[in-house]
């Protein structure tokens, strides 16, 4: 097997599609804390100074949906008109429904159940929310593969020395990218490259911001021996 190069990239909590899963996941945490037979296909979106919440949900807990959203945007970080976006102010439409007819008549009794076959309380059948999983790989410790197991080091890290204090600047939406290359064997050789975006207050100067990446972000988490002359 020839060499090879595989890339992955992570995003900070602060991106925008995080802080949509976020929203929808607190969400979802608050139905499930008090009905656990809550059903939740929540669905978010977000634009400067706007978020909405839809989808059908049927629960039995009663929720605060606003309340619920602003929380999450203000832990986030966005807790400022100027970072680009204010959780305390920002605009929070609710358009939710309960579940589709159609789809509960599948869920609340799976097909064997109604023809006898099963007896447990929990035979509910399946609805339409599908959930996407890969395959475990001794490449790290977390069974991930490396390239993408790094990249989330690296946002975790970036979001750390916002979150306590090391570089003040910083704001809330970041990205990064691991190139990592393979050798004839399939294993991982070394970085071929490194990307970080971060998101950072207006006066603070791109030749201070590399030097603190490197510092606070890079140095912590990139292994030494993956790095040589040729890393970009």
């Amino acid at each position: 097997m020839e060499k090879r190069l595989f890339t992955s990239e992570s995003v900070t909590e602060g991106h925008p599609d995080k802080v949509c899963d976020a929203i929808s996941d607190a969400i979802l945490d608050a139905c499930m804390a008090e009905d656990p037979m809550s059903r939740v296909a929540c669905e978010t979106a977000s634009c400067t100074g706007f978020v909405l919440v839809t989808g059908e949900i049927t629960t039995k807990a009663k929720l605060d949906i606003p309340a619920i959203v602003r929380q999450t945007v203000n832990e986030i970080g966005y807790n400022d008109a100027k970072t680009g976006f204010d959780g305390n102010t920002c605009a929070v439409m609710v358009a939710l429904d309960q579940q589709s007819p159609d789809i509960a008549m599948g869920v609340d009794k799976a097909l064997e159940a109604k023809e006898g076959g099963l007896k447990d309380e929990l035979d509910t059948g399946a609805g339409d929310q599908g959930m996407m999983f890969g395959y475990a790989t001794n490449e790290t410790d977390e069974y991930m593969p490396y390239p993408i197991a790094l990249a989330q080091k690296l946002a975790l890290q970036l979001t750390k020395v916002r979150k306590d204090g090391t570089l003040t600047y910083l704001r809330p939406d970041g990205k990064t990218q691991v190139t990592v290359e393979y050798d004839e064997n399939g294993k991982p050789s070394r970085l071929d490259a490194v990307v970080l975006s971060t998101q950072h207050d207006p006066d603070v100067t791109q030749e201070q911001i590399h030097a603190d990446i490197r510092k606070y972000v890079f140095d912590p988490i990139l292994p030494k021996e993956m790095v040589d002359e040729n890393t970009k």
